[in-house]
């Protein structure tokens, strides 16, 4: 019986450390999304997002939406 309580509270602990490490991706997603929307709005700065692909230099043009 000593060994099943063991087994349970080593469970019960892995169960806390894997929830808190879902916590701690789901924040840090959260926080690299608004970073990223932020580059996002800087980097597109005066620039029409549906220009000339640079390239090899035969005429590219990115898809149509």
């Amino acid at each position: 019986m000593f060994a099943y309580e063991i087994h349970r509270m080593n469970h019960a602990q892995l169960v806390r450390e894997a929830a808190a490490q879902r916590l701690s991706r789901v924040a840090a997603e959260a926080a690299g999304a608004t970073r990223g929307l932020r580059r996002l709005g800087r980097r597109s700065g005066g620039q029409d997002p549906e220009g000339r692909v640079s390239g090899d230099g035969r005429g590219r043009f990115v898809r149509a939406a």
